[in-house]
C-alpha cells in the first residue's frame, strides 16, 4: 500500500557534506579534494544545478568554514549546519528541516563525496520513483565484489524489503551483488515522519539514513530501487586510492566526450582534461598533455606532446608543444615551444612565436613577432614583426619594484642583449650583439654598448703555464711560425 502525500513534482536537493573524512588523512576537508577541475563537492553541486530543483541545500559540519569559503561565489546554494548529533540521518534531517514550510515534493539526497553521478542517471531514478508513486527510491549498483557494502534485499514484489550491512548479513544475503549507493529520493512527508523514528541506539551512536528504509517498510510504505547502468556512477570516495580511481574514470569519460565532439586524442591514457575546459572541433591533443582549469582550445590547434595548460586560451591553428603555461593567451597561428614557460599575463598575438627555453611573464608579444630561444621576457610589450636575438633578457626588477620594457614594431635585436627597464626601443631600431640597453633607443637607431675588442698576446702561456690550453697555444704558435718561415722562403 502507498501513503503518498500530495502530488507535487517539486524537487528539493539535500547534499550531505558534514562528514569528517578521516580516512583521507588530510588537513583538507574530504569534499574539497579535487578531481577533474572541481572539488568532489563541486561536481555534486554542478550536477544538482542541472536538475529542475526549487532549492539546493548543502549540510556541513566538520571544517564548515573552509567549505563555505570555497563556495562563497556559488549562487542558488544554501548551506545548513548539522548539530552535534552525528550520522547521515541527522544530516538529512537538518537539510529537510531547512526547506520551506509546507514543501511536499520530492527530496533528492546526494552525498558530497560521490562525484561521478550523471544527470541522466538521476533523471531515470526520479522517473522510476514518480511512475511507481513510491515513498522512497534508492539508487543501487551491481558489483562483482560487493564486500563491505550494504546489500539491497528485495521482496517478492521486486521492491526493497530492507538494506543489510555487510557485517550483519547472512551468507545468502552476502551473495547478493546489488548494493546501496547512498543516493535516495523521498517524498518529503514520508521522509520527515520516518526520520522522527530513527534513533542512535547503535554501536556508533549515530542516526543512520539507511534506517529510514526500515521505518518506511514497517509502515507499509513503498520503497523502490533503480539499478544504475554504470556502477562507477555511484562510487563514493573514502581515501586517496578511491580518489585516484574516480579521477581516472572521470577523465576517461571527459576524453571520450571530446573525441565524439571531433577532438583527436592520440593517447587517451596519458591525456588529462578537466571537466571545466573547452575544446573545439579538429583540435589535436598529443601524448602526455594536460588541459586544465578553464583552458579553451580553438579549432585546428595542436597541443602536445608533454604540455600542461592551466586556465589558458589557445587560438585557431596554434601549436603548443612541450610547454608549460598558466593564465596565458596564445593567438591564432602562434607557436610555443619546445620547452617554453608561459606565466600569468603572457599574451601572444596572431602568428607570434615563443621558442626553445623561453620564459614569458606579464608580457604581450605582437603579431608575427618572435622570441626564438634562450630568453626571459618579463613585464614587456613587444610590437609586431619583432625578432629578439638569442639570450635576450628584460631586466624588469630592481629589488624594489617591477618596471616595463617597451619594444616597438619591426625592432631586431642582437644576441645576448639585456634591456634594463624601464626602457623603450622605438620602431625599426636595432641593437648590437651583447648590448646592455639602459637608455631609450630612438626609432631607426643602432644601439651599441660593447667596448672595442682588445687581444693580449701570450696571456694563456704566461698566466696558465703547464695547462693543456697553454700547450695547445704554444703548439699553434710554433706551427704558425713554421708556416710564416716557409712562406718567406717561397717569397725569395
Amino acid at each position: 500500500m502507498t501513503h503518498n502525500e500530495g502530488s507535487s513534482n517539486d524537487l528539493a536537493i539535500v547534499i550531505l557534506a558534514a562528514g569528517q573524512g578521516t580516512r583521507m588523512r588530510s588537513s583538507l576537508p574530504k569534499v574539497l579534494h579535487p578531481i577533474g577541475g572541481r572539488s568532489l563537492l563541486g561536481h555534486v553541486v554542478n550536477i544538482a544545478e542541472t536538475l529542475p530543483a526549487t532549492s539546493i541545500r548543502v549540510v556541513v559540519r566538520h571544517d564548515k568554514e573552509r567549505i563555505l569559503e570555497a563556495f562563497a561565489d556559488t549562487p542558488g546554494v544554501e548551506f545548513v549546519e548539522q548539530d552535534e548529533v552525528p550520522g547521515t540521518g541527522r544530516a538529512a534531517q537538518a537539510g529537510v528541516e531547512s526547506l520551506p514550510a509546507g514543501f511536499d515534493g520530492d527530496v533528492l539526497i546526494l552525498s558530497g563525496d560521490v562525484p561521478l553521478l550523471e544527470a541522466e542517471t538521476i533523471g531515470a531514478m526520479l522517473d522510476d520513483h514518480r511512475r511507481a508513486a513510491a515513498d522512497a527510491t534508492l539508487l543501487s549498483v551491481t558489483l562483482a565484489d560487493p564486500t563491505g557494502y550494504g546489500r539491497v534485499i528485495r521482496g517478492g514484489d521486486g521492491l526493497v524489503a530492507r538494506i543489510v550491512e555487510h557485517k550483519d548479513a547472512s551468507d545468502d544475503e552476502r551473495a547478493v551483488r546489488e548494493v546501496n549507493s547512498g543516493v535516495y529520493v523521498f517524498r518529503a512527508g514520508a521522509l520527515r515522519g520516518a526520520l522522527g523514528g530513527v534513533g542512535t541506539d547503535n554501536a556508533q551512536g549515530e542516526m543512520y539514513l539507511t534506517d529510514v528504509v526500515h521505518v518506511l517498510r514497517a509502515e507499509g510504505r513503498t520503497v523502490a530501487a533503480r539499478i544504475a547502468d554504470d556502477p562507477a556512477s555511484a562510487l563514493g570516495i573514502n581515501d586517496r586510492v578511491q580518489l585516484s580511481e574516480a579521477a581516472a574514470i572521470l577523465n576517461a569519460r571527459i576524453v571520450r566526450r571530446w573525441q565524439r565532439e571531433g577532438v583527436t586524442v592520440q593517447d587517451p591514457a596519458t591525456t588529462w582534461i578537466d571537466d571545466t575546459a573547452t575544446l573545439a572541433q579538429d583540435v589535436t591533443l598529443l601524448p602526455n598533455t594536460h588541459i586544465l582549469g578553464a583552458t579553451s582550445v580553438a579549432e585546428g590547434a595542436t597541443v602536445g606532446p608533454d604540455t600542461s595548460l592551466v586556465d589558458c586560451e589557445v587560438g585557431e591553428g596554434a601549436t603548443v608543444r612541450r610547454a608549460d603555461a598558466t593564465l596565458a593567451v596564445i593567438g591564432a597561428g602562434a607557436t610555443v615551444g619546445p620547452y617554453a614557460y608561459l606565466r600569468a599575463g603572457a599574451e601572444l598575438a596572431a602568428g607570434a612565436k615563443v621558442g626553445t627555453y623561453v620564459e614569458v611573464k606579464n608580457s604581450r608579444i605582437g603579431e608575427g613577432s618572435k622570441v626564438p630561444h634562450l630568453s626571459y621576457v618579463g613585464d614587456t610589450t613587444i610590437g609586431r614583426g619583432v625578432n629578439l636575438g638569442a639570450g635576450a633578457i628584460t631586466a624588469n626588477y630592481d629589488d624594489i619594484a617591477k618596471h616595463r620594457t617597451e619594444i616597438g614594431d619591426e625592432v631586431h635585436t642582437g644576441s645576448h642583449n639585456v634591456f634594463v627597464a624601464p626602457v623603450r626601443i622605438e620602431a625599426g631600431a636595432k641593437t648590437g650583439a651583447g648590448a646592455v640597453i639602459r637608455k631609450d633607443v630612438p626609432a631607426g637607431a643602432l644601439a651599441l654598448s660593447v667596448a672595442p675588442q682588445r687581444n693580449i698576446e701570450g696571456w694563456v702561456e704566461k698566466n696558465r703555464a703547464g695547462t693543456a690550453a697553454a700547450e695547445a697555444a704554444a703548439g699553434a704558435r710554433s706551427a704558425e711560425k713554421a708556416a710564416d718561415g716557409a712562406q718567406e722562403q717561397d717569397d725569395h
